[in-house]
């Protein structure tokens, strides 16, 4: 009895560790959210491979800016009139949760036609080899923007690869299956 016991605290323990989160992107890179510098955030997104479970991180300075998830057709003429979603603290972790594409830009007039807009495509999950982590980038120049107004960036956590999540979570799940069968 003492065995069993012992047997399902260690699977009770296990599920708790589960698998680890997705990556987390800054978007734009070293340059965040911004119409200054002419990112191309077309050009950055199509380097990256997400993966549901993923994070885009909006670093901006939000006396200028916002971030806004619209749908195709907004995103494709810079409407920012209905939004499915608003954020506006110029510090946004977006949780990728679905597969295909998510669409954001900026609600503010002018700059979405610059060019402050982003399709992430999500990429349905596989069992293909894991995708590369991003890099965390050094936090932009806060003055940059603003003569008055200072943007205090926080720099992303540490990444994780979606790889090393489920590699963690199958090894658990094989921990779990070893010690279920001693008890039997």
């Amino acid at each position: 009895m003492e065995r069993m016991n012992m047997v399902v605290a260690l699977v009770v323990l296990l599920g708790l560790v589960g698998p680890s989160t997705g990556a987390v992107y800054k978007v734009g890179d070293s340059a965040g959210w911004t119409i200054m510098g002419n990112v191309n955030y077309g050009s950055w997104a199509s380097n990256k491979k997400f993966h549901a479970g993923d994070v885009a991180m909006f670093i901006y300075n939000k006396n200028f800016h916002n971030v806004l998830e619209v749908s195709k057709a907004d995103y494709q003429s810079c409407n920012a009139a209905s939004p499915i979603a608003t954020y506006a603290t110029g510090n946004d972790s977006v949780l990728l949760k679905t597969a295909g594409p998510h669409y954001f830009l900026c609600g503010i007039p002018g700059h979405c036609a610059s060019g402050q807009k982003v399709e992430i495509n999500v990429q349905k999950a596989s069992s293909a080899a894991p995708s590369m982590a991003p890099v965390e980038a050094p936090a932009p120049d806060s003055g940059a923007e603003s003569s008055s107004a200072t943007a205090t960036a926080t720099p992303a956590p540490t990444p994780n690869t979606n790889g090393a999540a489920s590699t963690g979570f199958s090894v658990c799940v094989g921990i779990m299956l070893l010690l279920a069968s001693l008890c039997f």
